[in-house]
């Protein structure tokens, strides 16, 4: 079957077209979970394996969490299936994080028969109902003649303009129903216009602006990743010499070292970038929303710069920030066209301006936290000490919490498309099941998953699937048995009143070896380099659990509500 003309016509099954329509979108990787509902698909499935590999996650939250992880790792759309009802639903986490992250995803579910439809039949929900709200587009097939044109449909939408999660319901009448197959590849929607057309006059103004700023800020977002613009990004940066600093997600959009790079923006980001988002002039935002967690409170956010919004999704502009000058289209496109007029401009005493923040946030925070020297390890110790070992070359995959936080401001990148967790909705437990679909989309590359106590739980099943596919997965533990990130806020915010913060946890490396993953764990700081190289030079999975310090704080912080000029470095009861 390898030489197959995948579009050809063909008396087939509804679910042997739904295998035939991924194998004509180049289709090789997806995630799921088998059920009643969606068996018929995974029967034609078996007639394919030489040609489609299927990871059999341990839960369907783990499959579309892989999936968006693949997605992201490799550029291509992440692919999983999952049954009717619960199997369903166990998807809505894993759409609505896509929706907010923007990652293109086509999940297929099982639906009862046709005839079942609002019958309240067994394992039967109105998956089209619940996900309409956490999906770009959803569509429910009743007839195998639909499933060619669905599936089509669902990855244009999925992977153009904005990229974002597709749900195709199919129910089961609809898959053992036989019809002539043909598969035609989507380019054109009437209804559904992704890409916006330049307004190269208002680019034109926005350069401008630019040449003539004396104090400019860029700041980079995960659409600069998403584009694959991070070369022009820093062609942009040196031409015109402006300072950049980067959202969450567009972390490792330029590399830690550059000269004009100076970290990230937002709640715990840098004190350089965040202190002068409230001093600069211009303000050049990238492939960015504006949310909550950049701006606190947007009533006092930059209220003195002109704010150039380059964005793809036309809703984004305006939504948070004003813009004045709103340039709606594709990052990489819109930074090409303004290379051509950007001249370079001296501004030597603006960028000293986040030097000097840098030496006092090194002093007053990176140093106590990177070499503590005495007491317990501390979180960014770690991440500092695997960076430094690994050259920053490593794709990183985080969960949910503080050890996302110290992963992200101590790893330094110094390759683009680095950094895999979960922005927008923050969800714990997306590590686990993305440190595998994050491994099957760049298999080359060293993946290391940065984990806490809490969020492993919530997905800790899925050791079974990295062990049953034999991925080289490197997981560090950092266990300071608390929800450390809620717990901070209670220090800070609710007078150390710990309600439920506090974690009564398991073995987790016995846990780990159980199922037959390499494990060791760290209580020392003298073990820690040799600890975390024993783990990189391993040929298999392995499982680094770290003892670290249980009531440690992400610094710097924007508490919730305040001006980002308030930014704290200390804090003491």
């Amino acid at each position: 079957m390898k030489n197959r003309n995948w579009y050809e016509k063909k008396n087939v099954s509804g679910s042997e077209a739904v295998i035939l329509s991924l194998l004509a979108e180049k289709t090789e990787l997806l995630f799921g979970y088998v059920g009643g509902a969606i068996m018929p698909v995974y029967d034609a499935l078996y007639d394919y394996i030489d040609n489609l590999n299927h990871i059999l996650t341990r839960h369907e939250q783990g499959s579309v969490h892989a999936a968006q992880a693949y997605a992201r790792a490799s550029g291509k759309t992440g692919v999983c299936f999952a049954t009717s009802g619960p199997g369903a639903t166990n998807l809505i986490t894993g759409l609505a994080d896509a929706l907010m992250d923007s990652t293109p995803i086509v999940c297929i579910t099982g639906q009862v028969n046709s005839k079942f439809l609002g019958s309240d039949a067994f394992q039967e929900t109105d998956i089209i109902s619940v996900s309409a709200p956490v999906t770009k587009w959803n569509f429910q097939v009743t007839s195998a003649k639909e499933i060619p044109e669905a599936i089509s449909k669902a990855f244009y939408i999925a992977k153009n303009g904005r990229p974002g999660p597709v749900l195709i319901d199919i129910t089961k009448d609809a898959q053992q129903e036989l019809f002539d197959f043909e598969y035609k590849s989507t380019d054109f929607i009437r209804t559904y216009l992704p890409f916006p057309v330049k307004n190269d006059l208002l680019i034109s103004d926005a350069v401008n602006v630019i040449n003539n700023s004396k104090k400019p800020l860029i700041i980079a977002g995960h659409g600069v990743l998403i584009s694959d613009a991070s070369k022009e990004l820093a062609d942009f940066v040196e031409k015109a010499n402006i300072p950049v600093a980067t959202t969450l997600l567009g972390m490792s959009a330029m590399p830690a070292d550059h000269p004009l790079y100076f970290g990230m923006v937002g709640m715990h980001g840098n004190y350089g970038p965040n202190i002068n988002t409230n001093n600069a002039d211009v303000i050049i935002a990238i492939g960015m929303r504006f949310d909550d967690r950049i701006t606190s409170n947007p009533q006092k956010y930059a209220s003195q710069a002109k704010i150039i919004h380059i964005e793809i999704d036309k809703s984004e502009i305006n939504k948070n920030i004003k813009a004045d000058y709103p340039l709606c289209g594709d990052a990489k496109e819109i930074i090409q066209e303004m290379l051509k007029n950007v001249k370079f401009k001296e501004r030597a005493q603006w960028i000293r301006s986040f030097r000097d923040c840098y030496d006092i946030e090194f002093e007053k925070v990176i140093n106590n936290q990177t070499k503590p020297y005495s007491g317990a390890i501390h979180m960014a110790e770690v991440i500092n000490t695997i960076s430094e070992i690994t050259k920053g070359e490593a794709l990183i995959v985080t969960d949910v919490g503080q050890n996302q936080m110290f992963a992200a401001r101590y790893y330094q990148f110094n390759k683009p498309n680095s950094f895999i967790s979960s922005g927008g909705l923050g969800t714990m437990g997306f590590g686990l099941p993305a440190s595998i679909g994050a491994k099957l989309g760049a298999p080359e590359r060293d993946v290391i998953l940065i984990v806490g106590d809490g969020g492993l739980q919530m997905t800790i099943q899925e050791f079974a699937t990295i062990v049953q596919n034999n991925l080289n997965i490197k997981i560090v533990l950092l266990n300071n048995e608390f929800l450390g990130m809620v717990r901070q806020w209670q220090e800070m915010f609710f007078q150390r009143r710990y309600s439920y913060t506090e974690m009564s946890n398991p073995n987790f490396t016995a846990i780990a070896s159980a199922y037959g993953i390499e494990s060791k764990k760290i209580t020392q700081r003298d073990e820690l380099a040799d600890g975390i190289n024993l783990m990189l030079k391993s040929n298999n999975c392995f499982f680094l659990e770290v003892q670290v310090g249980k009531e440690l704080n992400v610094l710097p912080m924007i508490p919730a509500g305040e001006s980002v000029s308030n930014i704290l470095l200390t804090y003491e009861n």
